[in-house]
């Protein structure tokens, strides 16, 4: 959960998330929606793989990205637990 976290943190990699929501996205293509480097959107991408959050998906010569939404749903049920925690406070 920490990779998780730490990749998170910055708001670049939060907005290639954003952007990946719509459907896969070769490397070129996520950085047509940034002013940076296509070198720097490989290190972001590089640390979302790790943290799990997107995966590769490699189709003939492209390389496409991919949200990984069973992180997503993991870290969605493990934050409603602090919910459903604060609701048996308050019974």
């Amino acid at each position: 959960m920490k990779d998780v976290f730490r990749a998170l943190a910055d708001p670049t990699r939060r907005q290639i998330v954003t952007i990946l929501r719509d459907g896969d996205l070769t490397a070129g293509e996520i950085s047509q929606h940034f002013d940076m480097s296509k070198s720097s959107i490989s290190q972001h991408l590089n640390v979302l793989k790790q943290a799990e959050l997107v995966y590769d998906n490699k189709q003939g010569q492209y390389v496409y990205y991919t949200l990984n939404t069973t992180v997503f749903q993991e870290l969605v049920g493990w934050t409603m637990g602090f919910l459903d925690k604060g609701e048996d406070i308050n019974e």
